[in-house]
């Protein structure tokens, strides 16, 4: 297999999590190579046929348990929330080069790297929750993340909006504050691990931004203005709340006109 496509049919379709982070890993490997076909020959699967393992079960963010920091279980449930984050956002990243065809190459190439280093993320993460004790799938997770996928799954740039400029964009907002928090733990491992996912996440949502003002200029669109009324159409909760990171998200593309009316609250 060297073709991108199939690599992403064969990601999103099977629930073997280890085998999906082989996949994902042999296509980087092609790509880096330069033995990675972008050719496009069959259409998408609908996005009701993308799979997921048995665990972890998956319940609606109401239903979570909160658990503080301050007890093991709480760390255990801490890392294992970050995991699974980690771990659809690997979905995530092959969906969307899976679903939206006819785009030029290095859009495929962009998000083939974000799976890429969301698997390596997953990865770290995973490696750190066994050692305190329990594995990826041993509690329960949220199903909030992928609903935003098959919400946005008929246009790229609603998917664009809402997914690297509004989900992903938040944990440009809160991974400082868990940063510090881990750090008050002694635990350095969980620091380092952190500090790696928020450098590249940024990159993330700048890979967002833009294809997203690339979509918006395709479509003769005024991109402040569409992001506006995506964020209203398909954010759950009419906007992302307060505070924000706004040095990162300016790195990350934001302009100064979209975080004053995101702030505007």
């Amino acid at each position: 297999m060297n073709n991108l496509f199939d690599f992403a049919d064969a990601c999103l379709h099977q629930t073997d999590i280890d085998e999906k982070l082989r996949l994902t890993a042999e296509a980087w490997q092609l790509y880096q190579q330069g033995e990675l076909q972008f050719d496009s020959s069959s259409e998408p699967k609908g996005i009701e046929h993308v799979r997921f393992p048995e665990k972890p079960e998956l319940l609606a963010p109401r239903y979570m348990a909160r658990r503080k920091l301050g007890s093991p279980e709480g760390v255990q449930a801490f890392y294992h929330a970050l995991a699974h984050i980690e771990f659809i956002a690997i979905y995530l990243a092959w969906d969307i080069l899976y679903r939206f065809r006819g785009l030029p190459d290095k859009f495929y190439q962009d998000w083939l790297q974000v799976a890429q280093e969301e698997a390596i993320h997953f990865n770290l993460i995973r490696t750190h929750l066994r050692k305190l004790g329990i594995d990826y799938g041993d509690l329960p997770a949220h199903q909030g993340l992928w609903e935003h996928a098959q919400d946005t799954a008929g246009d790229v740039l609603a998917r664009l909006t809402i997914i690297p400029r509004c989900m992903e964009a938040r944990g440009l907002d809160v991974t400082p504050g868990m940063i510090e928090k881990i750090a008050k733990l002694k635990d350095t491992e969980g620091v380092q691990i952190l500090k790696r996912i928020l450098e590249d996440e940024k990159q993330h949502v700048a890979f967002g931004s833009e294809w997203f003002n690339q979509q918006c200029q395709k479509r003769q669109l005024q991109p402040e203005a569409t992001f506006k009324t995506l964020i209203l159409k398909y954010y759950k909760n009419n906007k992302p709340k307060v505070p924000f990171n706004i040095e990162m998200r300016l790195q990350a593309g934001f302009t100064e006109n979209e975080l004053a009316w995101l702030e505007d609250q």
